[in-house]
């Protein structure tokens, strides 16, 4: 890898990862992180910090021709027997050491060993990620003090195991209810169903092949699955009622409009007269934005893979701000919410060098 050296001289990131693993922060429950956070930011002199509930800012004002976000969570979901951190060899165990809290600890390190960054620099620790659109930081950064979002292009610490994914696929929640009649199941010829009329809607559900559109060499992988059943009256009565949920994920090249419709089309001839369907939550994706110089820079130069981000992130909030961003950070994925979730010193200290040189080199020609 070129540019910067491959870690910290003088740091351990698997500690400074171990530390943060072990100040618990459980979604609504950052407080003590974001305090701990905040008291290391303002340590240093070259960072304006600032705190909006639990969310903290820190800047940089130097006047450089960009302006880079470096933007993390601080929540975790609920523990499973793995609250403490444990280090065996090059790896770190513990609640959040994938998702994010490798991620937050390479961005603390990166706020408070380089003093001359070629890029003003705004990191941006914030709560909420975890659970429901309406507690995300974020949102609540971006609704009362959209000046500390401001910025050229974002990276965000997400885990995907040093590998840059870009933009990230919408999702969306649907429940489509079917109607029946009520009868006593000794005669169920004088009612209707509900329950099995769900056959023919989750047969077009099973039988689903999403488009795979490749947006600026990146190949995303539509989806469309069902994840929770309701129905039933009684162990004698024939339902008259049953509710499907269903989860679909849309490439960045189609809106949410796009992707209602769609399934709109798909599901409606499996759908009867008084059957609803209904969007219950949904959140727009983000296209890849790869061609921004700080994030081209940070591709060429870092020499990681380049892959879609198939999930979503808050990658998308900063695409609805107009800033490019991608999701780069040292957790794997498959790890996160795991009872053994970790992290290993490799991709720590390779995303710590890709971001590194980025912030102490900038884009090419600047």
């Amino acid at each position: 890898m070129n540019g910067a050296q491959a870690g910290p001289a003088g740091h351990d990131l698997l500690a400074r990862t171990a530390e943060l693993v072990d100040i618990a922060s459980v979604s609504h429950h950052e407080r003590a992180l974001a305090d701990h956070i905040e008291a290391r930011l303002v340590a240093r002199p070259a960072l304006a910090v600032e705190r909006v509930g639990d969310n903290v800012v820190a800047r940089t004002d130097l006047a450089r021709p960009y302006r880079l976000i470096l933007a993390g969570h601080l929540d975790t979901v609920p523990p499973n027997g793995n609250e403490r951190a444990r280090i065996e060899g090059d790896v770190v165990h513990g609640l959040g050491a994938s998702d994010m809290k490798a991620g937050l600890a390479v961005f603390l390190e990166l706020a408070e060993r380089l003093d001359e960054p070629a890029v003003d620099l705004s990191f941006v620790f914030y709560a909420g990620e975890e659970v429901e659109a309406r507690h995300n930081g974020l949102g609540h950064l971006a609704a009362v003090r959209p000046e500390l979002l401001a910025g050229d292009a974002a990276v965000l610490g997400e885990p995907t195991g040093a590998v840059i994914e870009a933009g990230c696929q919408g999702t969306m929640r649907l429940q489509a209810e079917l109607v029946g009649a009520r009868a006593h199941s000794a005669r169920p010829w004088m009612g209707v169903n509900a329950v099995h009329r769900l056959a023919p809607l989750l047969e077009v559900v099973a039988g689903y092949h999403g488009r795979r559109p490749v947006l600026d060499g990146c190949e995303y992988a539509e989806a469309l699955q069902a994840v929770a059943v309701e129905g039933g009256v009684a162990a004698n009565v024939v339902p008259d009622r049953a509710r499907l949920t269903l989860n679909h994920r849309f490439a960045p090249d189609r809106s949410p409009e796009q992707a209602e419709r769609h399934l709109r089309e798909l599901l409606g001839p499996a759908l009867g007269a008084g059957d609803s369907l209904e969007v219950v939550d949904v959140a727009p994706g983000a296209r890849p934005g790869l061609d921004h110089p700080l994030l081209q820079t940070l591709i060429a130069r870092s020499e990681m893979p380049v892959r879609a981000k198939l999930g979503w992130t808050d990658v998308a909030r900063f695409a609805a701000l107009g800033i490019p961003a991608c999701n780069l950070g040292p957790g794997d994925p498959t790890l996160a919410h795991h009872a053994d979730e970790r992290v290993e010193r490799v991709p720590l200290e390779a995303t710590w060098a890709a971001l590194a040189d980025l912030v102490e080199h900038g884009p090419e020609g600047v």
